[in-house]
C-alpha cells in the first residue's frame, strides 16, 4: 500500500478548486469545491464518474437541459462520454469527492 499525500488545488475554472487525492491503476480520486455563482461549462471525458457531496448543493445540467440537484448526503454518477455542466447556485461552498475511472490525473475540463 502506499501512502499519498493531499495534491496541491488547481483553479481549474473560475471559483472551482480540485485537487487530486489519490490515483492507482484503475481510478482516480479528486476532492472538489465550487464557490456560490460558479459554472463548470459543458463538458465531457471518457471517465466514469461518482461523486459524493457533503457541503452545499450542486445542480447538474445534461445536454438536452436535464437537471438533477445533488446536495448534503447526495451521490451520483455521470456515464464516460456524456456530456454535462453543473452550477452552484446556492449561498455555500459545494464540497465534496469525486472517482474517476480510469484515473483522471489531469483536472482539466479542457479534455
Amino acid at each position: 500500500m502506499d501512502r499519498v499525500p493531499l495534491g496541491e488545488a488547481t483553479e481549474a475554472v473560475e471559483k472551482v478548486h480540485l485537487a487530486q487525492l489519490a490515483a492507482g491503476e484503475q481510478m482516480g480520486v479528486q476532492h472538489f469545491e465550487i464557490e456560490p455563482g460558479a459554472v463548470v461549462p459543458m463538458h465531457d471525458h471518457h471517465h466514469e464518474q461518482a461523486g459524493f457531496v457533503y457541503d452545499g448543493e450542486l445542480t447538474f445540467r445534461a445536454e438536452d437541459g436535464t437537471e438533477t440537484v445533488v446536495g448534503k448526503g447526495d451521490s451520483f454518477v455521470l456515464k464516460g462520454d456524456e456530456p454535462h455542466a453543473a452550477e452552484n447556485r446556492g449561498t455555500e461552498t459545494v464540497r465534496g469527492v469525486d472517482v474517476f475511472s480510469p484515473p483522471r490525473t489531469n483536472p482539466d475540463w479542457g479534455e
